[in-house]
Formats: C-alpha cells, structure tokens, sequence
C-alpha cells in the first residue's frame, strides 16, 4: 500500500473510522460480558485486585458453610440438653411420688384352739419370725387350756413383754379379742410363725404357718426405684443420639469453629459428657430418697449452666456468621466495582459510536468526491 498515494482528508477519515470501528468492538464485548476489564490487558491493576477480592470472598464462603454446620452442631447440644432437662423433671416426679408412698402392715387373724393337755405333757414352744430376722421362740408351760379364750390370754400374756419397745419381738403388735389372736407387723415385713411340734407346737395352738400379704417401705418403692432407672437409662441413650455432622457436644466431642482464613480467629467449643453418670445421677433403690432429690436438683442446675453456655458460643458464632455473609458482599461489590461494566453507558457510547461511524463515512464520501472533481477536468 506504500505505493498508493490518498489524500490526508481521505486518510483523516480513514483513520477515524478505523478508530470508531474498534471502539464499537470494545463496547460489544462489554455489553456482551457485562465486563469492562475482562483480562489483564485491558487493566491489569483493576484485574488483579478484583482477582484477589474474588478469591478472598470465594474463601470466606467455605468459612461461612463450616460456620452453618457449627451452628446446626450447637443447636442439636441445645436439643438434647432440654430432652434432657424433661426426663429429669420426669425422675423428680417420680422420686417424689416415692417419697410419699408407705409401707402396708402385715397381718394374722387366728382363732386359737381349746387344747386340752395333760398335766404331764411336755411344754410348748412357738416360734415367731419377722421378716429375715432370727426366729425367737416362746415357751408355754404344761397347764391345761379348757378353752381358745384361754389358750388365747396365755398366749397374750407370754408375748408381752417381747414385743414392747426393746424387746425381742419389737415390731409385733398382738392383740386379743375372746379366742381371736391379731398379729400386725408395721413394717410390712413377713410374719412366720411356727412350732416344735405339729400337735403340740404353733399348730395346738392353731397359729402354725407364714404371712406375707404386708409389703415393706423398700417393697412400696420398688416400683417406682425401677421407672427411675429406666429413665436414667434413657438419658444415657437420648445423649448418645444427639451427634450432627459427626460431632456429639453431649458426649465429650470437642468443636472448633474457624472466622477466617488464616485460622487465627476461631472458637473453641468444649464438650461434656451429659450421660446419666455426668451429670450426677446413678441407679438407686430409693433407700434415701432425699439424696436422690438433691442429685436431681444438682443435675437440673448443671444443665441450666451449660445450656447457658452453649447459647453464648451459638450467639458468637451466628454473629460472625453474620458480618462474614456482609464481608462476602462487599468483597464482591468491591471486585465487580474494578470490572463490572455499567450498560447504560455502554450503551449510550454504543450507540454515538454508530452515530460518529456514519459521519466518518459521510466525510470519506465528500472527500473521495473532491478528489473524482479533479479527475473530471482532466478529462
């Protein structure tokens, strides 16, 4: 082309249009893309620190997906401990429905026979037991019995002085009504009663055998000791079950939670073992059912406390979850303000490119006709 010559107003105007054409190129891809620094070369300060934005904002991103699984982590602590907190409240009412119950008496109604014994006959030895005690027996002499009336009063008589207070039959209440004998342990504790010797024993007197229809205060509580542990039992499961993504905060699992990228700012969430064993409690007979209570209490207090201290971490990191979701937004703000194009502007230059094309051509045309005037002279 160095050998065709043109005019400098053809060349001006070639040189605009060129200009304008690719500036049209330019502002294309920027309303194609939505991009107005797309590689380095178009700026590469503004593309690098966006690069850098973008990718702190991509990092922070997975921090706030290990923050909601922290989260989750917490609140399914905080579940467990109120399932928790119910089962405790159900062995409270359960301790305290023991502690009002009572032991049901045993009793023996007989009626005593009319032994008629020979003065020569041998005396008679009847045997009382009370519950798991040692037997004591009680020796009746050789007199003669006309009558159950009788019978009944010896018998009365000889029991006396063993079931006062101190005596060896402390417990025993024997009352006497004509030939009718009443035995009553207050206890609720098994009454057998027996003798040497069928004819001549317990059964002359016709009070031979054992009576258990009493139940004893641990008996009464037996009942009650067993719901109890089932419940205890059922706070060793409930804590077990109360693991999410892995992690069990109510079985001695530990959870760190990280706030940037670094790993220099985190929380550490220290776990506990809120077994039944943990938090006091153990499997009980109800002998001392004010104890049990005590436990009780102590173990509601516990969970309270670390209820407590799990709602502050949750509230910690909810908040860090919060300004680093606000940290995203403006590190990605920040990055589309270096190389997001606005297309309204683009746009509107788009569009005065076009206009500034058509005049270039309009100007090529004048000039190129000044030129053909010249030639028509020639001719």
């Amino acid at each position: 082309m160095g050998d065709i010559t043109i005019s400098s107003a053809v060349r001006t105007n070639l040189l605009t249009l060129q200009n304008t054409a690719q500036l049209m190129a330019q502002t294309q891809n920027r309303l194609a893309t939505g991009l107005k620094v797309s590689s380095a070369l178009d700026n590469p300060q503004s593309f690098f620190t966006a690069a850098g934005l973008s990718s702190r904002a991509t990092d922070m991103s997975a921090l706030l997906d290990s923050m909601s699984l922290g989260v989750q982590t917490l609140r399914a602590a905080d579940e467990g401990i109120k399932s928790i907190q119910k089962l405790v409240d159900q062995a409270k009412s359960v301790a305290n429905q023991a502690l009002q119950s009572k032991a049901t008496e045993t009793t023996v109604t007989s009626t005593v026979e009319a032994a008629a014994i020979a003065g020569t006959a041998g005396a008679r030895t009847v045997t009382f037991q009370i519950g798991t005690a040692s037997a004591v027996s009680v020796e009746f002499g050789t007199a003669t019995y006309a009558s159950a009336a009788s019978s009944a009063a010896a018998i009365e008589s000889e029991l006396a002085g063993l079931v006062s207070a101190g005596g060896t039959l402390a417990g025993l209440t024997v009352s006497r009504n004509g030939g009718d004998l009443t035995f009553t342990v207050a206890s609720g504790e098994d009454l057998t009663i027996g003798g040497t010797a069928a004819a001549t024993g317990a059964a002359g007197f016709g009070l031979a055998g054992a009576t258990t229809n009493g139940e004893t205060l641990a008996e009464a509580r037996g009942a009650f000791a067993t719901d109890y542990n089932n419940l205890l039992a059922q706070i060793d499961q409930l804590s077990l079950d109360t693991s999410f993504n892995g992690i069990n905060l109510l079985a001695g699992d530990n959870l760190s939670v990280m706030f940037n990228e670094s790993s220099t700012s985190k929380l550490d969430i220290e776990g506990v073992s809120f077994n039944a064993a943990g938090i006091g409690l153990t499997e009980t007979t109800f002998s001392d059912i004010n104890a049990e209570v005590v436990k009780l209490n102590s173990a509601t207090a516990e969970l309270r406390k670390q209820s407590s201290t799990f709602g502050a971490n949750l509230s910690v990191v909810q908040s860090r979850q919060d300004f680093t979701s606000n940290m995203i937004n403006v590190l990605e703000a920040g990055a589309g303000n270096l190389t997001l194009a606005d297309t309204n502007v683009e746009a509107a230059n788009l569009l005065a490119l076009q206009t500034r094309q058509s005049l270039a051509s309009t100007s090529l045309s004048l000039a190129n006709q000044s030129e053909q005037s010249v030639l028509s002279l020639l001719r």
